[in-house]
């Protein structure tokens, strides 16, 4: 059976924490800024762990385990 490859897309935006807690980046902070708050900029710029239900998806994406 040939190597599995990972997703080119996916390496590029998840991080592993040392835990194997998966971290991305949040979204809306791109463009159409003048409308939200500095508050809210600022607490988007933070990095999230990705959530239960998507993690399976990612971590296959990935390559890792199971």
């Amino acid at each position: 059976m040939p190597k599995m490859k990972t997703n080119s897309a996916a390496k590029k935006r998840f991080k592993l924490t040392p835990s194997g807690k998966i971290k991305r980046a949040q979204a809306f902070k791109n463009h159409i800024l003048t409308k939200k708050t500095t508050k809210q900029k600022r607490g988007l710029t933070k990095m999230v762990v990705v959530s239960d239900a998507d993690m399976g998806l990612v971590k296959h994406l990935l390559g890792i385990g199971k």
